[in-house]
């Protein structure tokens, strides 16, 4: 008797001290229980290599898609996570800014804290379920991963509450970036069966499908980059003389004029849809076109890889080529390796879709979308 009265107690002043200061103590995968505040937000990351924080380890696939090999990860981790970047990458630092902690994949066998949120991303991935069919995680895929998370957090911590947390939760996407460059260093037919316009149409349709799933499940809140200048990367630039190659930004900019007009149309048909969108193709652009103005020497060559421009993929030295470079100052260069920024350009990336101004991040910066209620 004893023993339950004093349980009792212990409860009841859990709840006390969580509702004195506006928090709710909620059960949580792993912790019995848990104080989520009443402005807690979820964050929940969607995509490819870019967001990847190392779902690739746990899948079958091979290192042209994994990252768990030094160099990667020296910078800030001090070994390799899975994520393509020397140290954190624009979704940590989102995180960090919205005073959660950094969000790990969610394929990480020790990882069981969705409260906080799940990292779904796949380096290699694209809108498009045939883009590295097979070798990835596809972006339907990772919906249906996050459908079943969000079968087990109810179960945890109680439907109203799940609910709760879903709908002010933020949903972080990039996608596009394998559709666009895999046919084209594939060597592949595809682009000679659909006009561009139709396959932008494609990887924005499928897109759509998904951003529409996630609404669906109870998603509100989303934060999307538009494409980079993938054209000039040096995993581009390598194959084609040292220029640009124009085929792929001219798929870039269709893409990045269409993804605007369709978050418009799902804002007037979707219940309670918000969005916003960074402008990433002129960010990175201006950054390497620029560098020594935001503190960079140099913009156009990868730190990590072989070749010119260290544009030759074998970074980590695990990949078909086994031999690479590495740059003596990583926080010198905006790339890591051939086509995914370092952590400094991560970061200066992520203040911009945290807190930009409407020049660069529209109709709300992520900020303003993680404070609405």
């Amino acid at each position: 008797m004893n023993m339950m009265m004093s349980s009792r107690i212990r409860i009841c002043f859990l709840v006390f001290m969580c509702a004195s200061l506006s928090i709710i103590p909620t059960p949580s995968l792993g912790h019995s229980h848990i104080c989520l505040p009443n402005d807690h937000v979820a964050q929940f990351i969607f995509g490819d290599s870019l967001f990847d924080a190392g779902n690739n380890n746990y899948i079958n696939t091979t290192y042209q898609f994994r990252a768990n090999v030094y160099p990667y990860g020296e910078t800030f981790f001090n070994y390799p996570t899975g994520r393509f970047s020397d140290g954190r990458t624009i979704p940590d630092f989102i995180a960090e800014f919205a005073k959660l902690p950094l969000i790990p994949a969610y394929l990480h066998p020790g990882y069981k804290r969705y409260a906080d949120g799940a990292n779904f991303a796949s380096a290699g991935a694209g809108a498009l379920v045939g883009t590295h069919l097979g070798s990835v995680i596809d972006l339907h895929t990772q919906l249906s991963n996050f459908k079943r998370m969000k079968t087990l957090l109810k179960k945890e911590i109680g439907e109203a509450e799940a609910k709760t947390l879903v709908s002010r939760a933020i949903y972080i996407t990039t996608v596009g970036t394998n559709d666009y460059v895999a046919p084209y260093t594939a060597n592949s037919s595809l682009f000679q069966s659909y006009s561009p316009e139709e396959y932008v149409d494609m990887v924005i349709g499928n897109l759509t499908t998904v951003i529409k799933g996630i609404h669906k499940e109870g998603g509100r809140k989303f934060a999307f980059i538009n494409s980079a200048p993938l054209g000039c990367l040096p995993l581009l630039k390598v194959i084609n003389a040292g220029e640009c190659v124009e085929k792929i930004t001219a798929l870039v900019k269709l893409h990045n004029k269409a993804l605007p007009h369709v978050l418009q149309e799902l804002e007037s048909q979707l219940k309670g849809f918000k969005y916003s969108i960074t402008d990433f193709y002129s960010i990175v652009s201006e950054i390497m076109n620029n560098p020594i103005k935001y503190g960079f020497k140099e913009g156009k060559a990868a730190c990590c890889g072989s070749g010119p421009y260290r544009g030759v993929n074998s970074c980590g030295g695990k990949r078909s080529v086994k031999v690479y470079e590495l740059c003596e100052k990583v926080s010198d260069y905006v790339f890591f390796d051939t086509g995914h920024p370092t952590e400094r350009a991560s970061l200066l990336i992520a203040k911009s879709m945290w807190s930009g101004n409407l020049s660069v991040t529209w109709p709300y910066n992520v900020k303003a979308l993680v404070e609405q209620r």
